[in-house]
């Protein structure tokens, strides 16, 4: 039987595994014509963030040991959790707008997680099914409104301040998301340089968590935290963003996310 795609790529996410499946079996049996067809050369395209409009961003905060060291604060015993809008997204190589308002501007490397299938109350064990894919995020954050707030929705919800990409890595090409190398460069210096395996809570922990508080839908975006290695903790003094800073997010199997800062 001929099968078809979706017309978009949230559509196929709808469809999470059976979506993977209808891929993999369309490349294996199209013929070299056929692909050569549908291929578009890099240079001649523009990458967007691939999930424009999540249903909703759910991140994670103080969700890696070293981050935590690097504050002095208490490693939690339940996932801490804070939401940003989705007028908050960003592609691969758009700017990141700095407010003139915003003077402290960090990035946070993060892995985040595309819920497939929709699901509650999902069990530990049964978490992988839920799960699409991954793409790398930058949980941007104003961090002089962040710490004067003492919550952090109104420091890290500015237009710009949820860069995600550059590509959605499908679940069985990551095969192990809980043992990923993860880093963010700043102008080519490396400030971040870690791995999930230093994640409080797994990705599939994350999922169950979750969804014990609220539906996971097909398209949500899951920002799993940070590792040490941020600007407002740097030592002898933070190193914030600047208009003209390139920052580059990378994680293992995924790809490099890539972003210029620009003042507003």
């Amino acid at each position: 039987m001929k099968k078809s795609l979706p017309s978009d790529l949230q559509k196929l996410i709808s469809l999470s595994v059976e979506g993977i499946i209808t891929i993999e079996r369309l490349i294996e049996y199209s013929t070299g014509d056929e692909r050569e067809e549908v291929t578009l050369r890099r240079e001649d395209i523009t990458l967007l963030a691939p999930v424009p409009l999540p249903p909703k961003i759910v991140c994670l905060g103080l969700n890696y040991r070293d981050h935590a060291e690097e504050q002095d604060a208490k490693i939690p015993n339940e996932p801490i959790i804070f939401m940003k809008p989705r007028t908050a997204i960003t592609g691969p190589d758009e700017a990141i707008i700095r407010p003139m308002s915003v003077k402290q501007l960090d990035y946070e490397a993060e892995l985040a997680i595309v819920i497939g299938n929709k699901g509650k109350d999902i069990p530990v064990s049964a978490a992988e099914e839920h799960i699409f894919g991954y793409t790398a995020f930058n949980d941007v954050s104003a961090r002089q409104i962040q710490f004067k707030d003492r919550q952090w929705t109104r420091g890290k919800s500015f237009d710009t301040f949820a860069p995600m990409g550059p590509c959605i890595a499908t679940a069985n090409q990551v095969e192990n998301p809980n043992d990923l190398r993860i880093y963010s460069r700043v102008n080519g210096e490396l400030r971040q340089n870690s791995s999930t395996r230093n994640m409080v809570f797994n990705v599939y922990e994350i999922v169950h968590q979750l969804s014990l508080v609220m539906t996971l839908e097909p398209c949500d975006i899951i920002a799993t935290g940070t590792p040490a290695g941020v600007a407002a903790f740097m030592k002898p003094q933070p190193k914030f963003l600047l208009p003209g800073d390139i920052v580059e997010v990378e994680i293992e199997k995924i790809g490099t996310l890539r972003n210029r800062v620009m003042e507003a």
